[in-house]
C-alpha cells in the first residue's frame, strides 16, 4: 500500500531511492538519524517521535524491503544480513556516512546486523524493544511461533489481523484508544509477502551473536510493560552489549511494545541523550 501524506507533516518529504521507499526531514546540523521500523509497522509510524526531535537533525525513516512501496528481497527466506545489505546500498545511494541508527523490534535485528557488518557506517546505535530472533536454521520447518504469525495473517486478512494484534502492543490499551487506533492504522499497511519474509528473518535472527561483534556505543530502551519483547529479554541484549561496548539500559514506564508511539517524548529524551553523549565516561548501565 502506498504511503499517504495527506494531513501529514509539511516538513517531511516522501522519496524512493532504488528499491527503497522512505520519508525524510531535512536538517541543518551534521547529525543524521536513520529510523528502522518493526515487523508490523512502517516509516509513517515515526510521526509522533519525529515531532519531538530537534529540527536541526536530518531524519530518515525507511520502509523495509517488502513494506509500503519498497521492493521485496529476492530470497524466499532472507536473513538479517540480506536486510543489512539492502540498508548499506540505501546508505550508499543517499551518501550517508556514519549516522546514528535506531532500530525498533525487528528493525533492531537489522540495525545490529548492519552495525556488525558495516561498522564504519554507524556512529551510535539505539535498539528499541529489540527482537532477539529465534536462531533457527534457514529453510527448516518454520518455528511454531513464527508460523503462527503467518497463519493468523493469511486466515484473518490484514485488517482483522491488525485489529487483533494492535492492543497487545500498547500498555493499558483501554486507556489509550487513539494510540491503539494509530497502531492499527500502520499495521494495516503491511503487505503479506513482505511480512512473511520478515517473519522468516525473525525466525533465523540471532541478535545476541551479532551484538558481540559491535564496536559502536549502543543503548537499549524498552517499555516497562512490553509483553512482546519484554524488559527481561531486552536486558539480555543490554548485558551482551555491555560486555563489548559502552551501553545504557532504559525502561520507559507506562509504555508497551509500540514504545515510540506511546511514549514519544520520553523516547526522544533517550535518543537525544545518546546523540549528545561523547562517551568519555564509562557507562554504568
Amino acid at each position: 500500500m502506498a504511503l499517504s501524506f495527506l494531513n501529514f507533516m509539511n516538513n517531511l518529504s516522501h522519496h524512493k531511492s532504488g528499491p527503497i521507499e522512505f520519508i525524510e526531514r531535512k536538517g541543518h546540523s551534521e547529525l543524521e538519524v536513520v529510523l528502522l521500523h518493526g515487523i508490523g509497522s512502517n516509516a509513517l509510524s515515526f510521526e509522533s517521535l519525529i515531532k519531538e526531535l530537534p529540527d536541526s537533525w536530518r531524519l530518515i525513516a525507511w520502509n523495509a524491503p517488502g513494506y509500503g512501496n519498497s521492493e521485496p528481497l529476492k530470497p524466499d527466506w532472507p536473513i538479517a544480513e540480506d536486510y543489512a545489505l539492502a540498508l548499506k546500498n540505501f546508505f550508499n545511494r543517499l551518501k550517508l556516512k556514519s549516522p546514528l541508527l535506531v532500530g525498533h523490534s525487528l528493525g533492531a535485528l537489522i540495525a545490529t546486523s548492519f552495525a556488525a557488518n558495516y561498522p564504519k557506517n554507524v556512529s551510535k546505535l539505539l535498539l528499541a524493544s529489540p527482537a532477539l530472533g529465534y536462531g533457527q536454521t534457514v529453510n527448516e520447518t518454520l518455528d511454531s511461533k513464527a508460523q503462527e504469525r503467518i497463519d493468523e495473517l493469511e486466515l484473518l486478512g490484514v485488517e482483522k489481523f491488525a485489529k487483533r494484534r494492535a492492543s497487545r502492543l500498547v500498555a493499558n490499551p483501554d486507556e489509550y484508544p487513539i494510540i491503539v487506533s494509530k497502531v492499527i492504522k500502520e499495521m494495516m499497511r503491511i503487505n503479506i509477502p513482505g511480512y512473511i519474509q520478515a517473519v522468516k528473518m525473525l525466525a533465523s535472527g540471532e541478535l545476541l551473536k551479532d551484538a558481540l561483534k559491535l564496536n559502536c556505543p549502543t543503548d537499549v530502551v524498552v517499555g516497562a510493560e512490553d509483553i512482546i519483547t519484554t524488559p527481561e529479554s531486552s536486558l539480555k541484549a543490554y548485558e551482551t552489549l555491555n560486555s563489548v561496548v559502552l551501553s545504557n539500559f532504559t525502561e520507559l514506564q507506562g509504555a508497551g511494545h509500540a514504545i515510540y508511539q506511546q511514549s514519544p517524548k520520553n523516547f526522544a529524551k533517550s535518543l537525544k541523550k545518546l546523540a549528545k553523549s561523547n562517551f568519555l565516561i564509562t557507562s554504568t548501565g
